[in-house]
């Protein structure tokens, strides 16, 4: 079984391809994982769901496409990411997959870097902590609240984190955090590293 996962995220050039697939490879190494997903830079939201749509409708031998992007609002109690797509984005799940075939980060991927606060302070050295609360239930926090923890959080450095002006930062980011420490505050990646530790065995 070869798994491919469609994520949103990942800018428009060639050197951001590898950027992103470099980086999500090596937070799936340090996750344990015995084989690797591939992955596939959706851009946007959209263009990532609308690429796994296409791989659904045009299925490969062998190959289970899964679908990764952020909630961007909070998730309501016992809804899973399907009904929490269908319910913000109008995305219906296409009659051929799974009710587990669909992941989010809650709300933002930006939450994953605040779970692993010791990954995050040895990449901003200057990181000012009193901005980034003790939030007992990471997923609980809105996106807006994340970052603009972060942008106040590394404020001291010369290319603070923001929405806007992010650029790379994330891509190194997500090579560096953790992720057991992720999975630990977040139990949406904890879902998305069981479901492929399962599946590449």
């Amino acid at each position: 079984m070869k798994v491919k996962i469609y994520i949103e995220g990942g800018g428009d050039s060639r050197e951001q391809d590898d950027l992103f697939r470099a980086a999500w490879r090596a937070f799936f190494e340090k996750a344990g994982l015995k084989r690797m997903p591939a992955t596939f830079r959706g851009s946007g939201r959209d263009q990532a769901f609308k690429a796994y749509c296409n791989a659904v409708a045009n299925p490969k031998p062998g190959e289970l496409p899964l679908l990764l992007v952020d909630s961007e609002d909070l998730v309501t109690k016992g809804s899973n990411a399907w009904a929490h797509l269908k319910a913000r984005d109008k995305w219906n799940k296409p009659a051929k997959v799974g009710a587990t075939d669909a992941f989010l980060m809650i709300c933002c991927m930006e939450t994953w870097f605040v779970a692993d606060r010791a990954t995050l302070k040895g990449h901003y050295p200057k990181l000012i902590e009193k901005h980034l609360k003790a939030w007992p239930d990471l997923e609980k926090v809105p996106k807006d609240t994340i970052m603009q923890a972060l942008e106040q959080a590394t404020a001291k450095h010369e290319k603070p984190y923001t929405e806007k002006a992010k650029g790379d930062a994330g891509f190194k980011l997500l090579a560096k955090i953790r992720p057991d420490e992720v999975a630990k505050h977040c139990a949406s990646a904890a879902l998305l590293l069981e479901r492929l530790r399962k599946l590449l065995k």
